[in-house]
């Protein structure tokens, strides 16, 4: 671990320096949110799948039954991202201390902790739910409040599962500890949080490249095939941005705890800048 004198901004870029650094050295790491965007469309369809063939009766005469799969769809949908995030942010531990994780790392560490996991995905779908509802049901006024709401509770909690992993304590105290966490290094983790986020829009934005292509060849074939890519660039992008985002969160929970930036265990990890730029 090193000391840095740097600010905000250059704190928050050497850690996001650091978690890219970790995504280049571990790419395995990148088949947990894989496994979980299949896990989560294997379930969602199961779940439409089955309302088609059961034939399930409406909203207005089984309210009670759709408010029981709709509690029960957000639960198993949170718990298999959380599962997933838990081992991410399990493996880039391990490559911050100075290890060398694998994907059987992930799943260990995941399943070692799969009680917390349990607990904290049913409080998220609950809070998730009441969230939807208030936009759903006050108007613009609504989706204002869930919006503030849900900004805060994400900052709150961000930290919440290296906590429940790491130091091992209760979903209430582990709340606490992660806003307490989360107040000591608010500007680090916003500028990185939302560096993340305009790095990858700006990526995700050159998908439209080969649509744009296929629509000017004048053809149907063309515009279908560049849908295609583009599908497939985003697939990529959604992965890397998903993996690094709990890499970040590991980076950052290591610097709040330990007031240090974790050191550039492996130069090469960071390709180097080209001459003449």
């Amino acid at each position: 671990m090193i000391r840095c004198p740097m600010g905000k901004f250059g704190r928050s870029w050497q850690l996001m320096k650091t978690s890219l650094g970790v995504l280049r050295k571990d790419k395995e790491i990148m088949i947990f949110p894989i496994l979980s965007f299949v896990a989560s469309a294997i379930i969602l369809v199961s779940f439409f799948i089955g309302f088609y063939f059961l034939g399930l009766p409406s909203i207005e005469t089984s309210l009670w039954l759709w408010a029981v799969l709709t509690i029960l769809i957000y639960f198993v949908l949170f718990f298999i991202v959380i599962f997933f995030n838990t081992a991410i942010i399990g493996c880039a531990n391990i490559r911050l201390n100075g290890g060398d994780p694998t994907v059987a790392d992930g799943f260990r560490i995941a399943s070692q902790n799969i009680g917390r996991i349990l607990i904290w995905a049913l409080i998220s779908a609950t809070i998730g739910m009441i969230l939807q509802a208030i936009r759903e049901r006050a108007g613009w006024a609504g989706k204002i409040i869930a919006g503030i709401i849900g900004f805060a509770w994400t900052y709150v909690t961000f930290f919440i599962i290296p906590v429940l992993i790491f130091e091992k304590k209760g979903i209430a105290p582990s709340i606490r500890r992660s806003a307490s966490l989360f107040k000591q290094t608010w500007g680090e983790t916003i500028i990185g949080t939302f560096g993340f986020g305009i790095i990858f829009f700006l990526l995700a934005l050159l998908g439209i490249i080969p649509i744009v292509l296929g629509a000017l060849l004048g053809s149907t074939t063309g515009i279908v095939i560049g849908v295609i890519i583009a599908f497939f660039y985003w697939a990529i992008i959604g992965v890397v941005a998903s993996a690094a985002n709990g890499i970040y969160v590991a980076a950052m929970y290591q610097y709040a705890t330990k007031k240090e930036l974790p050191s550039d265990f492996d130069p090469s990890l960071i390709p180097p800048p080209v001459s003449g730029f």
